[in-house]
């Protein structure tokens, strides 16, 4: 079953758990972090942007996870291939970094002595601006980057409810497709992003998560015969049975599907996965090319990652029963169990 949410309402009852679970085009449930009952310290809010081009991009992270700041900053080499990663963790923000209860406007802020991040919202765009000092020795990264989101364009949101606990909740939107402008410089090298051949995606979430979870999530963008399409797939948390997260966008339009599995060779991930949907509308490989991975054990939390990076060959089918093809089309698919 899925339950497609089309009228604005508050995302919490007075109770605070959610009013309507299931998914939508757009951010028709609003967040309000005050209409949350769970303790300040469970509430977990981030912006997270990924951007690629079909040799290298950054990864970019604004987090609020209640009891811990995260601000982190990851660029991608596949020609070698290489990751370096840099992050600034803060304790007990419990909301001071005030994240906006919408991605539609609002500006996110970060700055002290080392580090300057900035995600700016302007209208049918966004703006990333960063000075990460000593980010790789004494190389300093810095970047601005444009992406561009028109207004009409669709993406997935979902409300999934935790049924072990009433006041958890995830709301979460998923924003595929949008061409980037812009440069990054680590050192003496610079990525240059151009909106013919360079892609962003936006993973904004607020919510309420249970202790211990494992969640898989895929997500690729680009173009297709002049076309912008991507994908967004996951699963793995909560209760799913009024919507899933996977959908298909083709030109800002998107296209539902019901359930999509990650098969992960269980002795490596660097070897190809294939990903399969029940309803047959979703049916690729998955060539890797780079295992972004950390495990983060603090005694009673634990982030163990696999964050893959590769390129998607196969079909994917619209609503309309249009068939896309692709071949090597650059995206990611990752594994994450949080203990937090």
């Amino acid at each position: 079953m899925q339950h497609e949410i089309t009228e604005k309402s508050p995302l919490l009852n007075s109770g605070g758990s959610l009013n309507n679970p299931g998914w939508a085009r757009d951010l028709l449930p609003e967040y309000n972090r005050n209409d949350i009952k769970a303790p300040k310290f469970r509430i977990k809010e981030w912006d997270y942007y990924c951007i690629l081009k079909d040799n290298g991009g950054v990864s970019l992270t604004i987090a609020d996870n209640g009891y811990m700041g995260f601000i982190a900053a990851t660029v991608f080499d596949f020609d070698k291939p290489e990751e370096i990663s840099g992050d600034l963790i803060t304790p007990f923000p419990l909301g001071k970094f005030k994240l906006p209860p919408t991605s539609k406007s609002g500006d996110i802020i970060f700055e002290n002595k080392r580090l300057s991040m900035k995600f700016l919202r302007q209208k049918e765009s966004r703006t990333i601006e960063f000075d990460f000092s000593n980010f790789k020795g004494n190389h300093s990264l810095k970047g601005k980057i444009s992406l561009h989101q028109p207004d009409s364009y669709e993406s997935m949101v979902i409300a999934t409810p935790f049924p072990k606990n009433k006041h958890a909740f995830y709301y979460n939107q998923k924003v595929n497709c949008m061409p980037a402008t812009g440069s990054v410089t680590l050192g003496n090298r610079k990525i240059e992003f151009r909106p013919e051949t360079s892609f962003g995606v936006l993973d904004w979430g607020r919510g309420v998560w249970t202790y211990n979870n494992t969640w898989y999530w895929g997500s690729a963008s680009g173009k297709v015969n002049g076309d912008l399409f991507g994908f967004n797939i996951s699963y793995g948390f909560g209760d799913t049975s009024q919507a899933t997260e996977n959908m298909l966008f083709l030109n800002g339009k998107a296209h539902k599907l019901d359930r999509v599995e990650f098969h992960i060779p269980a002795d490596s991930y660097l070897k190809p996965w294939t990903f399969s949907s029940n309803d047959g509308r979703f049916d690729m490989d998955f060539q890797p090319i780079l295992d972004r991975y950390s495990n983060t054990n603090l005694f009673l939390l634990q982030s163990d990652q696999h964050q893959v990076f590769g390129r998607f060959s196969g079909k994917a089918i619209l609503n309309d029963g249009q068939e896309i093809i692709i071949r090597d089309f650059l995206g990611f698919a990752e594994k994450v169990m949080n203990r937090w």
